[in-house]
């Protein structure tokens, strides 16, 4: 059959609508059949069996949560500083709050991971490698913090995601401010 990559993309999001939806244990070929509305088996001709389909939903995922270019282009000549930090964290929450489905989708495969060691070697690699070009990221801008630094970023980042899915501690607290709090307190002068 001839690779159809819009096709594939447009499986792909509607796998991540049904993790979303309802979550690792309703995430089945027929299941994205049919919230793709395309004929039974069509999913399975695009993904084969259930670890080609979590493989390709996780390179969705990577493709969808991806940084804008445009904006990464904005700031590639602004002074590192902390603000400007605080600011690429702040587009990491609004990206991943925008994609509130691949966000839980994110979540759900991360928990599906803990009981499923063939999840877990599709992610767990994944989430280092991303770490690992963040890491390398804030080093080549050479915004502050190190590899330690991040992984605290990534931490609360996480938590306060988790919190605005699941119900906020504070919800009238915006999130930009949490994170302009996170980088003031991690981040000494």
């Amino acid at each position: 059959m001839a690779r159809n990559d819009d096709r594939r993309r447009m499986l792909a999001d509607a796998g991540l609508t049904v993790l979303a939806t309802d979550g690792a244990r309703g995430l089945t070929h027929r299941a994205v059949d049919r919230v793709a509305e395309v004929p039974l088996g069509t999913t399975s001709n695009y993904f084969r069996n259930r670890s080609a389909l979590v493989t390709g939903l996780v390179e969705r995922i990577g493709e969808r949560l991806a940084p804008d270019e445009e904006f990464l282009a904005e700031r590639s000549g602004v002074e590192p500083s902390r603000a400007l930090f605080a600011e690429y964290l702040r587009d990491i929450e609004r990206r991943l709050m925008q994609n509130r489905t691949v966000t839980l989708a994110l979540f759900e495969l991360r928990l599906e991971a803990v009981r499923r060691p063939e999840v877990a070697e599709l992610l767990v690699p994944w989430r280092r490698q991303a770490f690992a070009g963040d890491v390398a990221f804030n080093a080549a801008a050479g915004l502050p913090g190190g590899e330690r630094d991040i992984a605290l970023f990534h931490y609360a980042v996480d938590g306060l995601l988790f919190d605005r899915l699941t119900g906020p501690l504070e919800p009238d607290v915006p999130p930009a401010r949490i994170i302009d709090d996170l980088v003031d307190r991690l981040l000494p002068d």
